[in-house]
């Protein structure tokens, strides 16, 4: 594994960063794992027990939004995953059951995904979030592969720990800091809906996914223009 390890580390300094996403470190780890996985996309999801969700990096739009919409939904793989500690691994979502996932599955179908693989981003007892691999085709990740998609989730474990900012790592360790960040946002924005419409903070994340999921919006963005009072629910719309 560390010869695999190292490898993998090489692939994603070696991978170019995209434009407009600051240092880009976590988007190489995308674009790296999915070109090595030959998947259509990956997608990198910080998710920690005091209630820290979102997506941070994703290889393109479409993955972007197969990630966001686990958390506007409240279910999918990488719950999955992060509930139970174990690869959530998913070769054919035709085949699933529809009562697994009722509402991701054929969103996610919808969006052109059939299989996808859902690795959790843990050491010990401490565990970050979820390293989410999405193809186009169905069909289980073969042995090799199944290694490496290992190895890049300890790589991405490893990178999230890191809190100092060096050559190697090239500044992965502000990533909990922003997710700290988002936290607060979206807490601050759920006391408020909470508030708008006389409900609890449960049926106010309940709310605001169902708005996000109608107007084809992320939470986060759904989030920011409650706090900035853009965004106001009541009671008749509701």
């Amino acid at each position: 594994m560390d010869e695999r390890v190292a490898a993998i580390r090489q692939l994603i300094e070696s991978a170019p960063a995209p434009r407009g996403n600051g240092d880009g470190l976590l988007h190489r780890v995308c674009a790296a794992a999915t070109q090595s996985l030959q998947a259509s996309g990956a997608g990198i999801s910080v998710m920690t027990e005091n209630g820290t969700r979102g997506v941070y990096a994703a290889s393109d739009p479409l993955t972007e939004r197969m990630e966001e919409l686990q958390f506007v939904l409240g279910e999918g793989p990488c719950w999955d995953a992060f509930a139970l500690r174990r690869p959530v691994l998913v070769p054919d979502l035709g085949s699933e059951s529809p009562g697994r996932w009722p509402m991701y599955l054929p969103t996610a179908w919808d969006g052109g995904i059939r299989a996808v693989f859902s690795f959790p981003l843990q050491m010990g007892a401490v565990r970050l979030g979820v390293l989410d691999v999405f193809r186009k085709r169905p069909g289980s990740l073969i042995s090799a592969e199944l290694g490496t998609a290992l190895a890049f989730a300890e790589v991405t474990t490893t990178a999230l720990l890191d809190q100092h900012e060096d050559a190697t790592t090239g500044g992965f360790g502000d990533v909990l800091a922003d997710a700290g960040d988002y936290r607060a946002q979206m807490f601050q924005a759920q006391g408020m809906v909470m508030v708008q419409l006389g409900v609890s903070l449960g049926e106010a994340m309940v709310q605001m996914r169902a708005y996000a999921f109608a107007h084809g919006r992320r939470l986060e963005e759904v989030a920011h223009d409650v706090v900035a009072r853009r965004l106001q629910f009541d009671r008749d719309s509701s």
